[in-house]
């Protein structure tokens, strides 16, 4: 059974160290070398000053600036925290118990660090604000998407949880604002392929074998607004949001789809009108059947009233 390396630096504002296996090709004369060709993000200047400070470390301890290449030996560091706009929602805990904790979370906020949303993310302010350092996600949530997300709390039942979402074990219901078209016969199944290209913010529908499911039902209307439920069978990269842009009523706030629009990063008005309402699984420590839903409502619809 092969052991799991376990990191020697410890987590810094609730945010684990990156880890690093070195190349079994062994074409550098330093570690130094090899950073600079493979993080060509990080200045050279930097990564000489992170050696000099021992912020870069191997399994034996901080590795000098000078440090001869090893092929396949492992390395772990802290990146520079991006400058991050404040998000200036709070997180709901919707429950808890010693293995799960499963949260509400709000528009605009991360679930995982990615790019430049670190610090900013549920996963980090959770680890800070509850004390909890080997909490983990069982699955994601858009970052413009609020509602439910699930976090295990104990890591060795985190394989177990993100089984669930990986066998589409869990229901999951979602609740959207959008245009009311009167032609437009619901409810009705959605089976489309959808093609998310990377480097490309939109995703799109292709011809092809569908890849993708979403049942989508009225709940009710009012004037030229619809409330709807939203039934996903897969969890295809914005698939929501594509399935009922391609019916023509395309989600309230959504910056991508019909078309693109940018947004300044402290501009938190104007919500994606797309909410994670309820998830329901068997537990697979327990045994028992759960079912969470989230508390809150849509902005666009309340406003309707």
């Amino acid at each position: 059974m092969r052991r799991k390396l376990t990191s020697p630096l410890p987590q810094r504002h609730g945010v684990d160290p990156v880890r690093m296996r070195l190349p079994l090709d062994g074409r550098w004369r330093t570690v130094r070398d090899h950073l600079v060709d493979r993080i060509p993000k990080l200045a050279p200047e930097r990564i000489d000053a992170m050696l000099s400070e021992g912020r870069i470390v191997g399994a034996d301890g901080p590795i000098a600036l000078d440090a001869p290449f090893v092929p396949g030996a492992f390395i772990w560091f802290h990146r520079d925290l991006p400058v991050e706009t404040p998000v200036p929602f709070p997180i709901e805990v919707v429950h808890r118990d010693d293995h799960l904790l499963v949260v509400d979370k709000p528009h605009f906020l991360a679930t995982t660090p990615r790019g430049g949303h670190v610090a900013e993310t549920a996963l980090v302010r959770l680890r800070r604000e509850l004390d909890l350092p080997q909490l983990s996600p069982a699955h994601r949530l858009d970052r413009l998407t609020a509602g439910l997300v699930m976090f295990v709390i104990t890591p060795q039942h985190r394989g177990a949880y993100q089984t669930l979402f990986h066998d589409r074990a869990v229901h999951k219901e979602y609740e959207a604002v959008a245009g009311f078209d009167p032609e437009l016969q619901l409810p009705r199944t959605v089976r489309s392929r959808i093609h998310k290209q990377r480097g490309v913010l939109a995703a799109e529908e292709v011809p092809g074998e569908p890849n993708s499911e979403t049942r989508i039902e009225l709940v009710e209307h009012r004037g030229e607004l619809g409330r709807y439920r939203l039934l996903p069978r897969t969890g295809r990269t914005h698939q929501l949001r594509v399935h009922l842009n391609g019916l023509g009523i395309p989600i309230l706030g959504d910056d991508l789809y019909p078309v693109v629009r940018e947004r300044a990063a402290d501009d938190f008005s104007d919500p994606l009108q797309l909410l994670a309402k309820a998830l329901e699984f068997t537990d697979p420590i327990t045994g028992r059947r759960r079912r969470f839903e989230s508390r809150r409502t849509l902005s666009a619809w309340a406003q309707s009233a």
